[in-house]
C-alpha cells in the first residue's frame, strides 16, 4: 500500500476512532433520550441487539478497510455493509420485509 491509501498511519487511527465513536454515540443516544422523554422505550435486550448489530457492522467495515486495497472497493464495501445494516435494523424495528422477526 502507498502513503495515499485510506488505511495508512494517522488516517487509519482517525477512521477507527470515528467508526467506534459513532457506534458508541448511536448506543448512547437512546439512553439519553430515555431520560428526557417517555417516547423512547429501549430494554436491555434492545441495547444488546443494537450493540451486536453496530459492533458487527463496525468490525466488517474495519475488515474491509484493512484488506481491500483500492479506495473504490473500500467505498463500495462500506456502502454495502451499511445497506445491510439499514435493512436489518428496519426489519427489526418495523417489519419492512415481513419476516418472523418483524417488529421485535
Amino acid at each position: 500500500m502507498d502513503d495515499l491509501s485510506i488505511t495508512s498511519g494517522l488516517t487509519n487511527r482517525l477512521w477507527r476512532v470515528a467508526l467506534w465513536g459513532s457506534v458508541i454515540a448511536i448506543l448512547i443516544a437512546p439512553l439519553v433520550a430515555m431520560q428526557f422523554t417517555g417516547e423512547v422505550h429501549w430494554t436491555p435486550f434492545d441495547f444488546g441487539v443494537a450493540a451486536i448489530l453496530l459492533g458487527t457492522t463496525a468490525l466488517a467495515i474495519e475488515f474491509a478497510l484493512r484488506n481491500l486495497g483500492r479506495p473504490t472497493w473500500c467505498v463500495a464495501a462500506v456502502l454495502g455493509i451499511l445497506a445491510v445494516l439499514v435493512m436489518v435494523w428496519a426489519e427489526l424495528a418495523v417489519g419492512v420485509f415481513g419476516t418472523p422477526f418483524a417488529g421485535t
